[in-house]
């Protein structure tokens, strides 16, 4: 177990992180999860429209996500999510979903995708369930 007084670099703090998603990996996870939700099919060139990549590039991470057991995906074929995967990114919607709604309501704003965008990935459970309790009574004194 690690001192919590010990201080890392940003680096440092990945490198002991016990995730196996990288916060790109995370990214494609929930939008394919995302997708899912909407349609019944996702392929590459969907996923890689909707997150302004190239396919090559998506495939990569595809293939990546594959290797973890997040997902199933034959070349050219269509991506399915596994269990892991219908997990996790169930999580990472919901984490998304709690991080908009506090700084949409924070802000007094109606969108505040790139900032969630931005710091989505260094949050942990716990601090994002404070942050949805957090959000209800911000709501709650705003009525």
């Amino acid at each position: 177990m690690k001192d919590s007084s010990e201080f890392y670099t940003f680096k440092g703090y990945q490198d002991i992180s016990s995730s196996d998603l990288t916060p790109t990996m995370e990214d494609y996870l929930e939008m394919i999860y995302r997708l899912l939700n909407e349609q019944t099919v996702v392929r590459i060139g969907q996923l890689s429209a909707k997150l302004n990549v190239k396919p090559s590039s998506c495939s990569k991470i595809v293939q990546l996500l594959k290797e973890s057991g997040y997902i199933d995906y034959e070349k050219y074929g269509y991506i399915a999510l596994t269990e892991k995967g219908q997990t996790d990114g169930s999580y990472l919607l919901y984490r998304h979903n709690v991080l908009q709604q506090f700084l949409c309501t924070l802000n007094h704003s109606p969108d505040e995708l790139e900032q969630v965008e931005k710091i989505e990935h260094f949050l942990n459970k716990t601090t994002i369930e404070n942050l949805r309790e957090l959000t209800i009574r911000m709501q709650e004194g705003e009525k």
